[in-house]
């Protein structure tokens, strides 16, 4: 945190007003993020730790907080983990666009690589499974994961 020149603190929250003199509502304080560990966000999920942290970096699930917990671990906002839409089996995520994307897999099982790739991110961004995209390209769900990281 540093300060501006009229030597009112600058960061990631707004001057909190004078305590002395509280408004209305009360005192300010800064809002309050409801954290998770690993452990407990594939509790919430019914999945194992190794299964949430494969997730994690597939972006299947949402990212870390920036900043580590007090006990120095990644943590998570429990908010957004609650929001976000679980992936994993008998999970559809089947829809207009998504269908129309796996049919150009098909059709695009003999295209040259490059084209394979960006039908396969056009189908990630469409909310199709990955593992549902490499069969229609005739590829390992582990191939189309390598290239989907390119």
């Amino acid at each position: 945190m540093h300060r501006r020149e009229d030597d009112r603190a600058v960061g990631p929250f707004p001057t909190p007003p004078r305590t002395d003199t509280a408004g209305p509502g009360g005192p300010w304080h800064p809002p309050v993020v409801t954290t998770w560990t690993s452990d407990e966000c594939a509790a919430h999920w019914g999945v194992q730790v190794g299964t949430w942290n494969s997730y994690v970096s597939r972006g299947q699930a949402p990212p870390p907080l920036p900043d580590p917990g007090p006990d120095g671990r990644k943590v998570w906002d429990a908010d957004a983990l609650r929001a976000f839409s679980r992936p994993g089996v008998g999970r559809r995520r089947e829809s207009a666009e998504s269908a129309a994307v796996l049919e150009q897999l098909r059709a695009a099982a003999d295209a040259p690589r490059e084209r394979r790739r960006e039908l396969l991110r056009a189908g990630r961004e469409a909310g199709c499974e990955v593992s549902a995209m490499a069969a229609a390209l005739g590829v390992s769900r582990h191939t189309a994961y390598a290239w989907l990281k390119d």
